[in-house]
């Protein structure tokens, strides 16, 4: 059976009764966290995650794949109304979604990025589920040797890519590369970094590691910052979008969709890059580049599509290799971990009801969250007017309420309050949390993989030299040399271009009294942490 075969079979799991309300519920909680400042989905997985123990497998994924979706068009509407990204692919909305909304298109802003983000999304779900099939085929023939080649690939590109530094970021995987080493060693049985404490002989937990990392250091950071001036909010008003809004829209959203399925894609992706040089595509190819600065709506229609078309192609590594590409991707991949499941190449053959059901789940919950934006942006908007204090407060009960439930143990929850200690700190300096998170995950594989290869050649190095490894280990080296190659290039005229739309941002941001920069703050996956 195809692929389109296989996803009208999905449709049909996805369409009971009971899926349809985890998709809806998901959607909404998406919706309704992404619009909250600082808040982004990630953080919403990783809270939710130990309360879905006693959902099935299936219903769980698909109400998580909601909130991810949802999280990404709740993203929007504060960086439109605000100026405050709810998470980090939505920083360049920001740029021009704010300034239309303070000339009174507010409502227009909206329409185009929740417009524009239906269409990426059911586009580029529509290429998850023809390609991933493929990609998860040919990764069969991927051994142990080039999938550690692989795994290293992701490690060098995640810390490459965000933070303020590329020291900031190796330092942040090395310590998610410690903390994956706690526990007893599977091949020798001896204790790792244990320190005498028999609850730490089983690891630590990665449920705690991320509600701790996201959820509580989140909380702590955002109560050292909290502001006591009231947030001051652009109302949305009424308005259809014109015939020149859909004129100078619809291009932005297929091109947006053209630069994000691919850089979702690739292992160690992420949706901060391309959104960045979607930005710059559009004002580049813009008949109005005199509007950019002042609420061109374009630069809110190609990087809204290219955040969501990203999104789905975060899933095609996830499903197919078992490699996240983002903050919420991983904690998705601790969800299905949790269940027994190991993503992976032969994912599609043993799980085919959860992969497809999933998938078709995208398309369900696009159409849905199409239906939620477009009408009720303005009771989204009364999201932002709840107290820090008392959301925040929330959020620290239902994270010591997880935590403790993942194994009913008191000393769970003195390891979260130390795990989330690092996460505040981790902002504190400006390291990433994502590489920290990568490290958690897949370290242990990466672990894993080196000894069976190694195994394999008896010990011999000449074991992890493959055609395939050889080609990954040079990609490597280029990415770790890119700044330094980029200096010696005569052509640079791209980068002063994306220079100048972050300056743009930031500049914005401390207009709104946001006393950090935004690429040092990015904690979460790259998002603004900044309160």
């Amino acid at each position: 059976m195809g692929a389109l075969g296989e996803l009208l079979n999905g449709f049909g799991t996805a369409l009971s009764p009971e899926n349809l309300l985890y998709a809806f519920l998901g959607v909404l909680l998406g919706t309704a966290i992404g619009v909250l400042p600082g808040i982004g989905p990630a953080m919403t997985l990783a809270l939710l995650l130990p309360l879905t123990y006693a959902l099935p497998v299936t219903s769980a994924l698909i109400m998580f794949a909601g909130i991810y979706y949802g999280g990404m068009y709740g993203g929007s509407t504060t960086s439109i109304l605000l100026n405050t990204p709810g998470e980090s692919a939505s920083v360049v909305t920001a740029i021009e979604g704010n300034r239309m909304a303070k000339r009174g298109r507010a409502a227009q802003a909206l329409a185009t990025a929740a417009i524009g983000s239906f269409v990426a999304g059911t586009i580029a779900t529509l290429l998850l589920a023809l390609l991933a099939p493929t990609v998860a085929e040919i990764a069969l023939l991927i051994g142990p040797a080039d999938f550690f080649a692989i795994i290293v690939l992701a490690f060098i590109a995640v810390t490459s890519v965000l933070g303020s530094s590329r020291v900031r970021g190796l330092a942040a995987l090395g310590l998610g590369l410690t903390i994956g080493l706690v526990g007893i060693d599977a091949t020798s049985g001896q204790q790792r970094l244990t320190f005498g404490i028999p609850e730490l002989a089983d690891g630590i937990d990665i449920v705690i590691v991320a509600v701790g990392l996201f959820a509580v250091g989140e909380a702590l950071w955002t109560a050292a910052h909290l502001r006591r001036a009231p947030i001051q909010i652009i109302p949305v008003g009424s308005g259809h979008m014109s015939r020149d809004d859909w004129r100078r829209s619809w291009k932005p959203w297929l091109r947006g969709t053209a630069i994000g399925f691919p850089f979702g894609a690739v292992p160690a992706g992420g949706a901060e890059i391309p959104t960045f040089l979607s930005y710059v595509t559009e004002r580049k190819l813009s008949k109005h580049p005199e509007e950019f600065g002042h609420g061109a709506i374009e630069g809110v229609a190609g990087p809204e599509a290219t955040n969501n078309a990203s999104a789905a192609g975060g899933l095609v590594p996830l499903l197919t290799l078992g490699l996240p590409t983002t903050a919420t991707a991983a904690i998705l991949l601790v969800a299905i971990q949790t269940y027994g499941i190991e993503p992976g190449p032969r994912l599609f053959d043993t799980e085919p009801e959860l992969v497809w059901g999933l998938i078709a789940s995208l398309f369900i919950g696009n159409t849905m969250l199409l239906v939620l934006n477009l009408p009720l942006a303005p009771l989204w908007a009364r999201l932002l007017r709840i107290p820090r204090s008392y959301l925040y407060a929330g959020i620290l009960f239902f994270s010591a309420l997880g935590a403790y439930a993942v194994n009913a143990s008191p000393f769970d929850l003195f390891l979260l309050l130390a795990i989330g200690g690092l996460g505040f700190m981790m902002r504190r300096y400006g390291l990433p949390v994502l590489p920290a998170i990568i490290g958690v995950i897949l370290g242990p594989f990466a672990e894993e993989r080196l000894r069976t290869a190694l195994q394999i050649s008896d010990g011999d190095l000449g074991g992890l030299v493959t055609p395939l490894s050889v080609t990954v280990y040079v990609i490597v080296v280029l990415v770790l040399l890119w700044p330094l190659v980029r200096r010696l290039l005569p052509g640079k005229a791209a980068v002063p271009v994306l220079s100048e739309a972050a300056h743009e941002v930031e500049e914005s941001h401390s207009h709104h009294g946001l006393t950090e920069s935004v690429s040092a703050e990015r904690g979460v996956g790259g998002e603004d942490r900044t309160p």
